[in-house]
């Protein structure tokens, strides 16, 4: 390694001085000039001390006397911040495998606020439905946050990032809070590494919003006046007892959801067949169903994926099984929810 932590460097493209606060592979490290940390590419640092021994002192010429309107009005030069809005940013942290290859072992995430206001946030992470971190903060105009490392092998489980947040300071005609949720794909993260790659960045960002929200003004509903105009008004404690009755088996054929199914294309059918696992999932959630059996088929195992993948990213599924039984042979997939 050609640095360590504390080492005085030299940022070539800017030729700024700075240090090196932060190892992060050994083609990498974290570089801090005057308070703003970054990464840097080692073969893009440099020690500073040739520069200093090279630089030309320059001796400073007699001075001459002025009088004060000879003297030009100072310019102060402003560097404008640019609101581009809150994002997540992702560093791929690389290795060196067995044949020289560089592979990403880990992701470091860090929250990345470019607007004009603070905010109070909470963070959680699920893997395959189930939390596996969780993290409440603040985060000041124009800074970043360190969120955490992910390793690189779980963008495999289907992850999700979940955000809460709410402003630092109050104003009333802002909204309360705001949520946000972003589920990242792993084919999509490769080819943003690949990219970041070619184009030599560090990093690649998921922009969550541009700007905070307004508050939105609730609707006063007249609940006698709709009543009068012949609308059926429930209460919502005995909400449940009007929903359309739960199924503990769904059959997801076809010729089961539709009469006139043959004119749709293949994808018209995967569509149906995945809205209507959902509505009565959904349904059995709300009747508090401890479980359902749905029926797929055998096939080419395309309708059982994509319902195991829906399935993967509910909360309320503790967990579902597909193995034989007498009914349905190896053509159906068993569902156990949780409260």
């Amino acid at each position: 390694m050609k640095f360590e932590i504390g080492d005085k460097v030299l940022v070539l493209h800017s030729n700024e001085e700075g240090e090196v606060a932060e190892i992060i592979n050994n083609k990498m490290v974290m570089v801090d000039v005057r308070g703003v940390k970054f990464p840097a590419y080692i073969d893009q640092l440099d020690f500073p001390y040739f520069k200093r021994f090279t630089e030309k002192k320059n001796i400073p010429p007699q001075k001459q006397k002025k009088y004060i309107d000879q003297l030009p009005k100072e310019k102060k030069e402003r560097i404008a911040k640019v609101a581009t809005g809150v994002w997540l940013t992702f560093l791929p942290v690389f290795t060196s495998d067995e044949f020289g290859d560089d592979i990403v072992e880990t992701l470091k995430i860090h929250l990345v606020n470019n607007s004009q206001q603070a905010y109070r946030f909470t963070y959680r992470v699920t893997f395959l439905g189930k939390d596996d971190f969780e993290l409440q903060n603040e985060i000041l105009v124009f800074q970043d946050f360190y969120l955490h490392d992910i390793p690189f092998e779980n963008l495999n489980d289907s992850p999700i990032f979940e955000f809460d947040f709410s402003l630092l300071t109050s104003d009333k005609k802002k909204a309360p809070h705001y949520e946000h949720t972003l589920k990242l794909k792993a084919k999509q993260v490769f080819a943003r590494i690949e990219e970041i790659k070619q184009k030599g960045d560090a990093t690649f960002s998921y922009k969550l919003f541009d700007q905070y929200p307004d508050k939105v003004e609730e609707e006063i509903i007249d609940l006698p006046y709709l009543k009068s105009a012949g609308y059926k008004v429930y209460e919502a404690s005995k909400a449940r007892q009007h929903l359309e009755p739960a199924k503990y088996e769904l059959d997801l054929h076809i010729e089961k959801l539709s009469d006139d199914w043959k004119h749709l294309s293949n994808f018209e059918i995967l569509t149906l067949q995945i809205q209507t696992l959902e509505k009565y999932i959904d349904l059995a959630i709300a009747h508090k169903q401890p479980s359902m059996i749905v029926i797929h088929g055998v096939g080419t195992g395309k309708l059982r994926d994509e319902i195991h993948e829906v399935l993967r990213l509910r909360r309320e599924v503790k967990t579902f099984i597909n193995q034989y039984d007498p009914r349905y042979g190896y053509g159906a997939t068993e569902i156990f929810f949780q409260y």
